[in-house]
């Protein structure tokens, strides 16, 4: 009986040990993530301070030139006679369309030169004839603008002249109404007329028009490109989507000026953007999975679980992509785009492989775990190995 209390204590010596020094270890870790904290805080601070003394800097114009303005539209409001309304509404009105005249108008741009699409590795021999023939006469020009898009003003630059002149003429319309109510009618008119005037001089508007004008050959080139675009490798269609994506942002608003233009193919570029996002998604979680890496100073449990939620976002790009395939396989044949990668031989299989090699990582992390701590419960860590080993057998293995 003394024999095996020695050997008992002298066990939980040895153990007492290790964990003493794993605690000077943990505390000496913390002890650096706790000067790095304090740098970054510093330097947190002192952007800060950067960041606040250039803001100071431009309000000073701006705080200047908007109590100028304001004490203008004062003195414009107290020396006109309260007898004289109506004439005073009408002046108003011409005082805006002059505020408007004096803002500075947006420049046209030149036309835009495309760069070349990239080369692809290989394509269609078919799609080549296709691409010669299908040059016919030139695109019918745009449409006018619709009354729609005069609504919209964002971007738009404030003018605080015109704020108050748009609050004047609410005020005395309320007051016009008050006191009779036949003068209440053309200044509701009045307002209408400076508030569409107010809308239709946007630079927003103004540059959209601009752009629909002077863009016309620019945008039919990219629309040849699209409309005869058939590649057999997903990796090319990536890199045409890359290439396309950088010279339409060239464009103020694409959506507000593609739409002016019927021969673009919105149908194709849409479908050729979502395969091309779709399989740089996978391939970004394969190449993650792929190169996952155990970090030993990491704790058991929070190992583990980032093994699972790598897991999770694995399952549920196969899923994803198998819900997709079968509705989506079908549009991209219609528009010569490649969609075998989304077959079980493509991407999907090169995620089960990399689904496998975490399944290893999972199993020898467990294993390490039960020779390394004495304490940890055997039963419960196994029951979870195994659970994972058989989700990913799930997984990997075709379902009967």
């Amino acid at each position: 009986m003394m024999r095996e209390g020695d050997a008992c204590v002298a066990l939980l010596r040895s153990k007492l040990h290790g964990l003493i020094e794993r605690n000077h270890t943990l505390e000496e870790e913390n002890k650096q993530l706790r000067h790095q904290v304090s740098r970054l805080k510093g330097q947190v601070s002192s952007l800060e301070g950067q960041d606040t003394e250039r803001k100071i800097m431009w309000k000073k114009p701006e705080n200047s030139a908007t109590s100028n303005n304001y004490f203008k539209e004062k003195q414009f409001v107290h020396n006109n006679d309260d007898v004289k309304e109506a004439m005073d509404l009408n002046s108003s009105a011409c005082y805006s369309r002059q505020q408007f005249s004096r803002t500075p108008s947006v420049k046209s741009r030149a036309p835009r030169v495309p760069n070349p699409p990239p080369s692809p590795t290989c394509i269609q021999p078919i799609i080549k004839a296709k691409k010669e023939g299908s040059m016919g006469p030139p695109p019918p020009p745009p449409p006018p603008l619709p009354s729609r898009l005069l609504k919209s003003t964002k971007g738009v630059q404030r003018v605080p002249e015109v704020v108050e002149l748009y609050r004047l003429l609410v005020r005395r319309e309320g007051k016009s109404d008050a006191k009779s109510g036949s003068v209440g009618i053309p200044v509701a008119t009045n307002s209408r007329d400076m508030i569409g005037e107010i809308e239709n001089r946007s630079a927003y508007v103004i540059a959209i028009k601009s752009d629909v004008e002077n863009q016309g050959e620019f945008i039919s080139f990219l629309a040849r490109e699209v409309q005869n675009a058939a590649y057999k490798e997903i990796a090319d269609v990536e890199e045409f989507v890359k290439w396309l994506d950088g010279e339409l942002s060239y464009l103020i608003d694409e959506r507000a000026v593609l739409k002016h233009f019927p021969n673009w193919p919105e149908k194709k570029a849409d479908a050729m953007r979502e395969a091309a996002f779709t399989y740089r998604d996978l391939k970004n979680l394969e190449a993650e999975a792929s190169s996952f890496h155990d970090d030993r100073r990491v704790a058991t449990p929070m190992a583990l679980k980032r093994m699972q939620a790598l897991q999770d976002k694995i399952e549920q790009g196969i899923h994803n992509t198998e819900k997709i395939r079968d509705s989506a396989s079908g549009r991209y044949k219609d528009l010569m785009i490649p969609w075998d990668w989304m077959l079980d031989s493509g991407i999907i299989s090169q995620l089960k492989a990399a689904s496998l090699k975490l399944a290893k990582e999972y199993m020898n992390r467990i294993m390490n775990a039960l020779k390394s701590d004495p304490f940890v419960n055997d039963e419960e860590l196994l029951l979870q190995g195994v659970r994972f080993a058989f989700r990913i057998h799930q997984v990997i293995l075709p379902q009967s």
